[in-house]
């Protein structure tokens, strides 16, 4: 297992995404239209190389990816949101694989940027991933990520962590996690930051594993 997580857990979170996978995408269109913003296509444009997907879900990034990527390799824990991704054409060769995000089964130092948009929040060991990117990344690599948080304005993020439990138990979703704490704390070295959406709860991140290590 990676980290503390438990069987049961990684279980709940893929007997879920089983689920929801033939609704998804006009679940997540819906919040992209009118919450979330485009910060997908922003996190993509900053791919390159080779490119580890973790979460890649229904695909909905795959047909995005393009100039100076070299394949994409695509990791998620529900098969049935890989039955949705493999049915999805993309411009780069693609790669679609039944894996945990916090052990990837791939060898150290073998890409060049983890991509991550709205995976934190179901992981149920963030920090775990965190070192599993690391892990993956060459020196100078880079993970680009996107995530929902707290809303800037102090009464909304309080009602979503209000409510964030009910999220997590019915839609093995945390409202209101922030990436940049577990990337820094993976040894990340954060070369951007910035909040957008609607009332500041995507937040986009660059973050990059040093050239030298140590």
């Amino acid at each position: 297992m990676a980290g503390n997580t438990t069987r049961g857990e990684l279980n709940r979170v893929e007997q879920f995404f089983d689920r929801i996978a033939d609704g998804y995408d006009r679940q997540i269109g819906w919040s992209e239209r009118v919450l979330l913003g485009d910060a997908r296509r922003w996190a993509i444009d900053r791919a390159h190389g080779t490119v580890v997907e973790i979460g890649v879900g229904s695909g909905l990034n795959l047909p995005l990816y393009g100039t100076g990527v070299e394949r994409v390799i695509g990791v998620d824990l529900s098969e049935r949101m890989l039955d949705l991704a493999r049915a999805r054409s993309a411009p780069v060769p693609v790669e679609l694989r039944h894996e945990d995000a916090q052990r990837l089964e791939l060898p150290a130092e073998s890409a060049d940027t983890v991509v991550s948009t709205y995976t934190f929040c179901t992981i149920p060991d963030p920090a775990a991933a965190a070192a599993a990117a690391w892990r993956v990344l060459r020196p100078g690599g880079v993970f680009v990520g996107v995530e929902h948080g707290p809303a800037r304005a102090r009464p909304m993020a309080a009602f979503m962590r209000l409510i964030e439990p009910l999220a997590v138990r019915f839609a093995a979703d945390h409202l209101t996690r922030e990436p940049v704490g577990y990337l820094t704390g993976a040894g990340f070295t954060l070369e951007h930051f910035a909040r957008t959406g609607r009332g500041g709860v995507v937040f986009r991140v660059v973050a990059r594993k040093p050239e030298h290590t140590g």
